[in-house]
C-alpha cells in the first residue's frame, strides 16, 4: 500500500492543502514522521497554520531553525473483526490491521439500524458502556473533528489525553470523558455487540 517505503528517505514535509492533505501525510508514515510544514490552502485549517503568500521566506525560516516544533499524539489502531479469528496465516499467525492514526478511530453501527452496544475499556477494566450509533476515540488533534462536531470539547495539542465520545447516545447522562494517555496500551478493548 505505499506505506513506511518513505520513512528512512524523507527529512522534512511540505504539506499544500487543508487538514485532510496533512492527515494523509501523517498516515503514509506508520512508524516516526518526519517534520511537517502545512501551509493552509483548505477551508478549515485547524492543522495548517502557515499562510501560502510567503511561502518561501516562511520555508527558509523554518530551515533555518527559527520555528516551534509542535508534538502531536497519534492512536493505534488494531482492528480483529469475528471472523478474523478463524482465519489464520501460514505461519501461524493471526493477520491483524494495525495503523497509527493523528484524528480519531471511530467505531459505528455502519449501516445497521439498529443501535450498537459497546463496552469500553482501560488497562483492562470496564469504564463505561455506550449504546448509540457509535464511539469516537480522539488524540487532542482529533478533538478538533468529528468529536467536537458530536459534542466534545477541544483539547491542546501539547495534553497528553485521549478523548471518548459517544456519538448520538441513548442515554441522558452520557458525555465526553477525557482519558490521560502514558502507555501504547492505554485503551485495549472496545467490544461491539450487535442487536441485531
Amino acid at each position: 500500500d505505499g506505506r513506511d517505503d518513505l520513512t528512512d528517505r524523507i527529512d522534512f514535509i511540505v504539506c499544500l492543502g487543508g487538514d485532510g492533505t496533512l492527515l494523509y501525510a501523517s498516515l503514509l508514515f506508520q512508524q516516526s514522521v518526519p517534520p511537517v510544514m502545512a501551509f493552509h490552502l483548505g477551508s478549515l485549517g485547524f492543522l495548517t497554520p502557515f499562510q501560502f503568500i510567503n511561502f518561501q521566506e516562511q520555508v527558509t525560516n523554518v530551515l533555518e531553525g527559527h520555528a516551534a516544533l509542535t508534538l502531536r499524539s497519534r492512536l493505534r489502531c488494531v482492528i480483529v473483526r469475528k471472523s478474523d479469528n478463524l482465519k489464520v496465516e501460514s505461519s501461524g499467525a493471526k493477520k491483524l490491521t494495525n495503523i497509527l492514526v493523528l484524528n480519531e478511530v471511530v467505531i459505528d453501527r455502519g449501516p445497521s439500524p439498529y443501535l450498537s452496544n459497546i463496552d469500553l475499556f482501560l488497562d483492562g477494566k470496564h469504564i463505561t458502556s455506550v449504546q448509540g450509533d457509535g464511539l469516537i476515540v480522539s488524540t487532542p488533534t482529533g478533538s478538533t473533528a468529528y468529536a467536537v462536531a458530536a459534542g466534545a470539547s477541544m483539547i491542546h495539542p501539547s495534553v497528553p489525553a485521549i478523548m471518548v465520545t459517544p456519538i448520538c447516545p441513548h442515554s441522558l447522562n452520557e458525555l465526553s470523558d477525557l482519558t490521560a494517555s502514558g502507555s501504547e496500551d492505554t485503551l485495549d478493548e472496545i467490544i461491539e455487540k450487535s442487536d441485531s
